[in-house]
């Protein structure tokens, strides 16, 4: 359905995050980590672990996470003037061309070379908007060998071991980011739900710029939000309409699951779809296939938060953000999370 426009701020979406409160490092094992529970009827809020979410969902309740793999997108490079840069990979275009970020790459022109190695080389190509470039490369095969992964800007320490911030079902290579509320599952606990009688699906969303990319204007309705691949099969649409047609419930795993399902609705119904989304979630918004989001704290004046604002209502979240700063909760990408049901 279309968006219904509301008045509103970017500032409306601000909240104080505490430094301290970051999570700097995941916790051990994945699913140790603390789950905030809203009740979006009653308001109600519960503090669990997030193991816990065994007891809050039913059989014939369908859970549907987003199986991208985190690529290795962050290369240090030096321009042919010896300056040091950092190419953040975006989104793979075909043939050696990349869609790319330059850090610190403010002057670099079509044209330039940077180089990555002695047998690694890339070309600006074309400058596009938002300071993203289109870079060709020299040896595509090589990016595996010298890229890193690219780990948020707010986490300062390094991670021993690059998996773990790949969810445990990461199967399909594309994102820049790793879709952060299913950090928290091990595949044990996966097999319990399914004991259960849940039943699990797969979208692919490849998070990249139009995910993390931070809302600078002060009307969101002015933010772009840059395109991301994502792919809803057949069979997860059969699987969610059976269970919504039995009465089950649709627990989205992330708001990358949210904007895939809302992105292949056609006619008030999910559909397989594959291609580019730039669904924009703002208040407002009428939400046709999810009941249930499972999703980290996110940054303030996010789109990610927008989109959490219009699944449980501004002010719950207000409520719901500034009780888990009360209580030390760990917040952002390695953070504890918050199910809304």
């Amino acid at each position: 359905m279309e968006l219904q426009l509301k008045r509103m701020r970017t500032s409306d979406f601000d909240y104080p995050l505490p430094p301290h409160l970051i999570a700097q490092k995941p916790i051990y094992p994945r699913d140790r980590s603390r789950l905030l529970v809203v009740h979006r009827g009653s308001g109600e809020i519960e503090h669990r672990l997030f193991s816990h979410i065994l007891d809050l969902v039913h059989p014939g309740d369908v859970m549907v996470f987003n199986e991208t793999r985190v690529i290795p997108a962050r290369l240090p490079a030096t321009r042919e003037s010896g300056g040091r840069v950092e190419i953040l990979l975006l989104q793979r275009l075909g043939d050696g061309f990349w869609e790319a970020v330059v850090g610190r790459g403010r002057k670099v022109r079509v044209g330039d070379k940077l180089s990555i190695n002695h047998d690694l080389v890339c070309e600006v190509r074309e400058l596009r908007e938002g300071g993203v470039k289109v870079v060709q490369f020299s040896s595509e095969e090589l990016l595996p060998k010298y890229g890193k992964t690219p780990l948020p800007p707010y986490i300062h320490e390094t991670l021993p071991d690059p998996e773990r911030y790949q969810t445990c079902y990461a199967r399909v290579e594309g994102s820049v980011a790793a879709p952060t509320a299913g950090l928290h599952f091990t595949p044990e606990l996966i097999l319990q739900l399914e004991h259960k009688g849940v039943v699990t699906a797969f979208i692919i969303l490849h998070v990249g710029l139009g995910s993390f990319r931070p809302v600078r204007d002060e009307n969101p309705h002015h933010h772009h939000m840059h395109k991301e691949y994502c792919s809803v099969p057949e069979e997860t649409c059969q699987r969610i309409n059976r269970a919504r047609e039995m009465g089950g419930k649709v627990i989205s795993v992330g708001t990358t699951v949210v904007r895939a399902l809302e992105s292949a609705v056609q006619g008030g119904k999910i559909q397989p779809f594959s291609g580019w989304t730039e669904l924009f979630i703002l208040p407002g918004y009428s939400f046709n296939i999810t009941d249930a989001l499972l999703t980290n704290f996110h940054l303030p004046r996010s789109t990610l938060l927008m989109l959490v604002s219009a699944f449980m209502g501004e002010e719950s979240v207000r409520k719901a953000y500034a009780e888990a700063v009360r209580l030390n909760y760990r917040f952002l990408s390695f953070g504890d999370v918050m199910l809304i049901i």
